[in-house]
């Protein structure tokens, strides 16, 4: 059986990747700062019959989230697939207007430094196997410039362009790098709901025919 490691894993959007991919047979390391947050995640896929592990790590402690990761690997024997989300909330949104060096150095710690230590992680061992993928997720602001948003553009656009790099160097080695952008509220029962865009993730994942797409798929940033 395959594994995947969530990484941000919480009720929300982290269960249902966890539930899509555990129905299609794969083991899950959720992994978050949050031990009752995983400890729900574990729960509700023990019920389904899905086999998963918490791992507690805050992914501004880079020496923690690799800790984490090696004690998955440890657990399920390897990584087969890593999914990238972690995720803090709108009050740390900054206007570009408003933005300072310490607010974007905060999305850097909490975002794309932990992104490469992750990646780095599992590579080595996806690199030898000639398979394997590392799932990047983001909000739009990673594609089109979105003034509200600054300090937090400026950085997903940077782990964009690290994933797409990614993507590049390593499809022809059997290891597929994608990136999915989010453009709406994630909610149940709206057109944001997690199970969507869980499903939507999975089929970019299963598909390999290209490298990122946005959800919902042609959203006008412009009417945001």
């Amino acid at each position: 059986m395959k594994t995947i490691a969530i990484i941000g894993a919480g009720p929300g959007l982290g269960l249902s990747l966890a539930k899509k991919f555990g129905e299609q047979g794969f083991k899950v390391a959720a992994i978050a700062r949050n031990a009752e947050k995983l400890a729900i995640i574990v729960n509700e896929l023990s019920k389904l019959n899905i086999e998963a592990r918490s791992y507690v790590a805050d992914v501004t402690d880079l020496a923690s989230l690799k800790q984490a990761l090696q004690a998955a690997k440890q657990d399920f024997g390897h990584i087969d697939v890593l999914e990238f989300s972690p995720y803090a909330g709108p009050d740390i949104f900054r206007h570009v207007l408003e933005t300072t060096p310490a607010d974007v150095l905060e999305q850097v710690n909490s975002h794309l430094l932990p992104a490469i230590v992750a990646a780095n992680e599992v590579l080595p061992d996806m690199i030898h196997n000639s398979s394997g993928a590392i799932l990047f997720t983001t909000g739009l602001s990673a594609m089109f410039p979105l003034p509200f948003i600054g300090n937090v553009g400026i950085v997903m656009s940077g782990l964009r362009n690290y994933a797409a790099n990614l993507h590049n160097e390593l499809k022809d080695k059997g290891i597929f790098v994608g990136h999915l952008s989010i453009g709406t509220f994630i909610q149940p029962d709206t057109a944001g709901d997690p199970d969507l865009i869980a499903e939507a993730w999975y089929d970019l994942y299963e598909r390999k025919n290209r490298f990122e797409k946005t959800f919902p798929e042609g959203i006008d940033p412009t009417k945001l």
